[in-house]
């Protein structure tokens, strides 16, 4: 019963594990990956440009001022979004290039916010935000219009409505992870500003906006898995849009954009909808291939046609695989709960059978007793005794009546009877049908084996006939096998070892059963069973408790 427990609990365990659980980064690494990022952002948009009106010297520490706190914004959103604004505030007077790095971290900054606390707390994160970023819009001497109210307010604002969408619908794909989303921002935005950043200080656009466009358009990707369709008319968009206003960007969008496609196509499986967005994607990419000038050659038509059709082709394989690995999923999980089921059922069978036995030991002692008690009662003189005796008879047969209708229902047809015989026979019927299979058996029983219950040793009856098995199953013919039974001090114990084999054997398939078996009958008496290696052989011992009969005088 204990393996078969510990069976059931290890395949449970693993159905449990099997199941999809959100990783979650832990430890200060992230922390200090976000910050050596924000660091070398920093430095990346400035270096070249330098720190404006500061001396250049200055460079290096607004870059760890500015970067640095990022190590908090998982713990300290808020705090970080309010100090990141009065940075901005502060380099923007000073006219220091390190605005730009810090508009695009108070965009971040802003975003964890929404995912990581509550509406106020992304409020309180959010206007201190719009107020710097205006300021930083305006241009000293000029009007402040209202498309630069609209940026002032939608820069800080789109990150903050990201983060809360990400915090709420998340569970509704079937593996709620968001490590891939992270990854898939990550990469976006690693694409975006690599792809761009030689021209942010070359471009009409001030630096900012052109690397807060880059920024948004990698962003984007973190929600693709969710919405691969408004990620794809996201990017088109955006794509459009860099085109006719921000031409050095127009390659990296575009990268963006077929990363989208792909995304999609692994997402949505209707052909369809991929064929739909294959042309809608060879539209968009006719701008970026054919060029501006209109010269339309067959090998930029063809390869356009293949840039388009290679992320859709790595998004369907990859969409297969993943129901491919679903559907295995599934098909362990039920192979699993088959196997409880089964592990179960031999449970019960072994139960049954154990059951059917104790039944019948019943039935012998209560037989006894009626012949007994019957024998008695012809040889007594008529009295009290007389009918007591009777009435212990006519209680028998009622009692052998109603084991035998049990019995009718509990015992299989073509079930084995020979437990219905003398265990000790049993035993040594078991021994001498071993020997003749070829194994080497020394079998030693005590003479005060007779002592113990009957229950206790037809159990061992039956642990020595399965023991022998599984050597015989096992080792092979030829080995050398020792059966001990010995009783005493209200213990029976039960011993089958065996040495090693005498020629190597293939590993035979095991249902595992048989163990389970011997030990449901150990435990249903009280008793203990142990089973392992020894010497090269293999060494079973079950110690069957019962209570001692107390002899009176």
């Amino acid at each position: 019963m204990e393996d078969a427990n510990s069976s059931i609990g290890r395949i449970e365990q693993a159905a449990v594990l099997d199941t999809v659980v959100p990783m979650r980064w832990r430890g200060v690494a992230p922390d200090v990956l976000l910050a050596a990022s924000g660091v070398a952002l920093d430095l990346l948009m400035s270096g070249k440009a330098g720190a404006g009106a500061a001396p250049d010297w200055l460079v290096p520490v607004f870059a760890v001022l500015v970067g640095a706190p990022m190590a908090f914004v998982r713990r300290r959103p808020v705090h970080v979004s309010l100090y990141l604004a009065a940075l901005l505030l502060f380099t923007d007077q000073i006219e220091a290039f390190t605005s730009n790095t810090a508009q695009i971290l108070l965009c971040v900054a802003i975003g964890a916010t929404g995912y990581l606390r509550g509406w106020l707390a992304t409020l309180v994160a959010v206007v201190p935000g719009a107020l710097a970023t205006g300021l930083n819009i305006a241009d000293p001497g000029t009007g402040f219009t209202g498309a630069a109210w609209v940026y002032s307010v939608g820069i800080p604002l789109l990150p903050a409505l990201v983060g809360r969408y990400l915090r709420g619908p998340a569970g509704r794909l079937k593996e709620p992870e968001v490590t891939p989303d992270v990854l898939l921002a990550g990469a976006g935005v690693a694409v975006a500003v690599l792809g761009t950043w030689p021209m942010w200080h070359t471009s009409e656009q001030p630096a900012w906006v052109i690397v807060s466009f880059v920024v948004v358009a990698g962003l984007a990707l973190g929600v693709a898995r969710r919405l691969p369709a408004v990620v794809f008319l996201v990017e088109g968009a955006l794509l459009l849009l860099s085109n006719q206003a921000f031409s050095a960007a127009t390659s990296t969008v575009h990268v963006l954009l077929l990363i989208s496609v792909g995304v999609f196509a692994m997402r949505v499986a209707s052909w369809f909808w991929n064929l739909a967005v294959y042309v809608a994607a060879s539209f968009l990419a006719s701008l970026v291939v054919v060029g501006s000038e209109g010269t339309v050659t067959g090998l930029k038509v063809g390869l356009m046609l293949v840039v388009v059709a290679t992320p859709i082709a790595i998004g369907r394989y990859a969409g297969a695989r993943q129901s491919a690995a679903e559907a295995e999923r599934l098909r362990v999980r039920e192979s699993e709960r088959l196997a409880i089921a089964q592990l179960r059922a031999d449970q019960l069978a072994e139960r049954e059978r154990i059951a059917r036995e104790v039944h019948d030991i019943v039935a012998h002692h209560v037989g006894a007793m009626v012949l007994r008690a019957g024998a008695a009662r012809y040889a007594a003189p008529d009295g009290p005794v007389a009918d007591a005796l009777a009435d212990i008879k006519e209680t028998g047969h009622q009692v052998l009546e109603d084991l035998r209708g049990l019995l009718d229902v509990l015992r299989d047809p073509g079930g084995d009877a020979a437990l219905l015989a003398d265990p000790a026979d049993v035993v040594t019927e078991s021994a001498e049908r071993m020997i003749a299979a070829g194994l080497l058996v020394d079998l030693d029983v005590d003479p005060a084996l007779g002592e113990a219950p009957l229950v206790a040793r037809a159990s061992a009856a039956r642990i020595v006939q399965e023991g022998l098995t599984n050597v015989l199953k096992h080792a092979g013919p030829g080995t050398a096998v020792r059966v001990g039974l010995a009783a005493g001090d209200g213990e029976l114990l039960v011993e089958v070892s065996n040495g090693r084999p005498p020629t190597v054997r293939e590993p035979l398939p095991s249902s595992g059963q048989g163990l389970a078996g011997m030990r449901e009958r150990a435990k249903a008496l009280g008793g203990t069973l142990s089973a392992g290696p020894d010497g090269g052989g293999w060494r079973l011992s079950v110690t069957l408790p019962y209570p001692k009969t107390k002899v009176t005088t």
